[in-house]
């Protein structure tokens, strides 16, 4: 594993993501049943969240540097054992880094990346507190990429149905609302059962969305264990 800055190169093993810049990226990577190469062209800017990218998560004071590049349209082939197949498509990526963990009083964090059909996109989180109350964040995206920072009051999301993923209870089914942009929407995990084993063990997949907006997303969950 490495990194590089200037072109950039990040790898692990034969996964590899490499550019002279964020604009443009080419992303490889194999295992056992698969492989896929493909290239990642920003049609928009770079997001920001929170004050210029500070995105608070707590009351405390407890915060990360956040930004994202939604806007990349993918190409490129995946390799699977009946053969080829070439594929399109859109990608988010995210950056954050911290040096601060969560407050002795937050369990964990459910996170939403989502891109609706006609052009908007919506990045919101709320963090559990062990009293049952959440701190809420997240950022109104237009399709030019111009952003609205909203309050812990503004995104409101519901857990709507648990799974039992490996005798965990964990939410699979979310109701996210922004009533500001008029947004009701339910979001449906593809795969319920998409539990990272690792370390720090947490639950992340792509999920459906449908309702007021609809369109795709993903749901990244910690604190289930």
């Amino acid at each position: 594993a490495g990194v590089t800055a200037a072109p950039f190169e990040a790898w692990i093993d034969d996964w590899q993501l490499q550019g002279a810049d964020f604009d443009r990226l080419r992303m490889r990577a194999s295992g056992p049943e698969f492989t896929y190469d493909v290239d990642l062209q920003a049609n928009g800017p770079l997001v920001f969240h929170g004050d210029k990218g500070f995105s608070v998560k707590s009351a405390k004071g407890q915060a990360s540097y956040y930004y994202s590049q939604p806007f990349y349209k993918l190409s490129g082939t995946l390799t699977l054992p009946e053969g080829n197949v070439v594929v399109t498509g859109n990608a988010w990526l995210d950056r954050e880094w911290s040096s601060q963990p969560l407050a002795d009083d937050q369990s964990g964090w459910d996170w939403f990346s989502l891109s609706f059909e006609d052009g908007h996109k919506l990045m919101g989180f709320r963090l559990r507190q062990t009293d049952g109350s959440y701190f809420a964040s997240g950022t109104w995206i237009t399709p030019k990429g111009e952003t609205t920072s909203l309050t812990p009051e503004e995104f409101v999301a519901t857990p709507l149905e648990i799974s039992d993923v490996g005798g965990r209870e964990v939410p699979t089914t979310w109701r996210v609302q922004v009533a500001k942009y008029n947004v009701d929407v339910t979001t449906n995990a593809l795969n319920p059962q998409a539990w990272m084993d690792v370390t720090l063990p947490y639950w992340e997949g792509p999920v459906t969305v449908t309702g007021s907006h609809n369109g795709r997303g993903y749901l990244e969950m910690t604190g289930y264990e």
